[in-house]
């Protein structure tokens, strides 16, 4: 059993290309990576610490294999668990609901008992408005593969250094 699980929920395949790039990261035995769509919320129970992502569809919303999940979990899938979350969006094509799916899952989540970690600097996207945004911080890492898919990588490598051993510590306190 791998300690972390990776899950996401996917549209156009960005999400999963991304959850892929991270799960490449670590290494085989720490981390496993699972689609929402092809799980139910026992599978979290599972893995010691979780990272999940998500992108936000449409006018704001959850892809609805997320939105079906979230809806199935209770505080006993969660209750202090370290999760890390990361979400995509497009500023432009939507700058006053960007990356709503990242806030609504991160609303769920705490709501739950979730220790979240990996809030992210809003510096460098140009929005209007975000559910995602708490303190001015975003609540966890965020990609627009539509408009800044040239500082994925970066990002990607800031974020995962500053989760990883969180996530990885959290395996070795349980």
């Amino acid at each position: 059993m791998a300690k972390i699980g990776l899950f996401y929920a996917t549209d156009t395949g960005n999400t999963r290309k991304i959850a892929k790039k991270i799960k490449k990261q670590f290494a085989e035995d720490e981390i496993a990576l699972f689609d929402i769509a092809k799980v139910t919320p026992e599978a979290l129970a599972e893995h010691e610490a979780l990272i999940i992502g998500t992108p936000t569809l449409g006018d704001g919303e959850l892809p609805d294999p997320l939105a079906e999940f979230l809806g199935q979990l209770d505080a006993s899938h969660l209750n202090g668990k370290t999760v890390a979350l990361f979400g995509l969006g497009d500023q432009v094509g939507y700058p006053t609901e960007f990356v709503d799916a990242l806030g609504i899952t991160y609303k769920k989540l705490k709501k739950l008992g979730a220790n979240l970690i990996g809030s992210w600097p809003a510096e460098g996207y140009e929005f209007e408005k975000s559910k995602a945004l708490r303190d001015g911080e975003f609540v966890g890492l965020v990609l627009d593969q539509d408009n800044q898919a040239d500082l994925t990588a970066e990002r990607l490598e800031e974020w995962l250094e500053m989760v990883k051993p969180e996530l990885l510590g959290a395996t070795v306190a349980s």
